[in-house]
């Protein structure tokens, strides 16, 4: 379906043609890291809703769906922003659930959603299948750190500086900017642009 013509799905559009044209055929996982509050999540469902106007098999996820339970962050020590910023998130179970059998392609089920931090519950896993053409977007905090690098074909970062304590113990340590292919600047959400990585 055809998305109506604002200057925002104007600009993912293009987006989407540039980073279409650095990927040969198969799976692509793209990931889009940014401060909270960045509207990093809004950028990766109308993203998404643009790659699939190009009759791409697009798949959507958050690390917000692959939280630790409160119990299993405990483990860690206090609750402090250092210890969310180490172990607030499974990356494991986001690795073994959705990356790994996502990448695998073929008939290989991949759940996009394990938990509910509102509930602080697992969820029901839904298990999906894809083409071998196939796109995953992710959106999250500290998706482009270090340890997860490797699993992006594509980084973009969301412009802007953390004020969330957290996130400004993510950008000391790694600032997704500077990992970024790509760094979109949302300071007028409805006409964003491309800004120069740090």
């Amino acid at each position: 379906m055809r998305l109506v013509s604002t200057p925002r799905v104007v600009f993912l559009r293009g987006l989407a043609d540039e980073i279409l044209g650095w990927v040969g055929r198969g799976r692509m996982t793209i990931a889009i890291d940014g401060p909270l509050r960045s509207g990093k999540s809004a950028l990766g469902d109308d993203f998404a809703a643009v790659l699939a106007e190009r009759d791409h098999a697009v798949f959507r996820a958050r690390m917000e769906d692959f939280h630790r339970s409160r119990a299993a962050q405990a483990a860690f020590g206090d609750d402090t922003p250092e210890r969310y910023y180490g172990y607030g998130f499974d990356e494991s179970a986001f690795r073994r659930s959705l990356i790994e059998p996502f990448r695998m392609g073929g008939s290989t089920a991949f759940v996009t959603r394990v938990f509910d931090p509102a509930r602080d519950a697992w969820v029901e896993p839904r298990w999906l299948t894809g083409p071998e053409d196939a796109l995953l977007v992710v959106d999250g905090r500290f998706l482009l750190r270090d340890r997860l690098a490797a699993l992006w074909d594509v980084r973009i970062a969301v412009a802007g500086e953390p004020t969330d304590a957290a996130d400004v113990i993510a950008y000391r340590a790694a600032d997704p900017r500077r990992a970024a292919d790509l760094v979109v600047d949302l300071s007028d959400p409805e006409r964003p642009r491309l800004a120069p990585s740090s």
